[in-house]
């Protein structure tokens, strides 16, 4: 159960719901993967220090998986039938709650590969606020359209 479902009132249900793209792990992913085939050469070496090196390196690669992922889980994105709930990050937490009648509109951008993979930023405006921009958001567009829908459901 995450920080969505946690802070749901009474009578509120989840809608939808998404988080930060996988896209996001493809260079940390490679970085570990170079880290552990060094880990790898220096594990085949015939020698007591290069063994140790080998070790080294395929927890420095372990190390670099293991942070990509937990910063990836860390972002909670859910639209419910009263309001738009976002938690970011793990040790220091941001959220942003809005409730539907608030949401005065929802800006997505999706560069090429965004449309080809299906991510792309999230600027949410708030009435009276300032814009809140929410980097390689999974399926932007079906984001606004779950938000657009519980708002017109909302004011009805």
């Amino acid at each position: 159960m995450g920080y969505v479902e946690k802070n749901l009132i009474s009578g509120e249900k989840l809608v939808y719901r998404t988080g930060v793209h996988w896209c996001v792990l493809f260079w940390p992913v490679v970085l570990a993967l170079l880290f552990a085939a060094a880990g790898v050469f220096c594990a085949i070496q015939q020698d007591a220090n290069f063994l140790y090196a080998g070790a080294a390196l395929f927890v420095v690669a372990l190390v670099i998986l293991i942070s990509a992922i937990v910063k990836r889980n860390a972002t909670e994105i859910g639209v419910t039938n009263r309001r738009v709930i976002i938690k970011t990050g793990l040790a220091s937490r941001r959220s942003l709650e809005i409730m539907l009648p608030k949401v005065e509109s929802i800006g997505i951008s999706e560069p090429f590969w965004g449309r080809m993979l299906g991510y792309g930023t999230v600027v949410i405006h708030g009435t009276g606020g300032t814009p809140e921009p929410f980097d390689k958001i999974a399926h932007p567009s079906q984001f606004r359209m779950h938000v657009q829908e519980q708002a017109d459901s909302a004011r009805s």
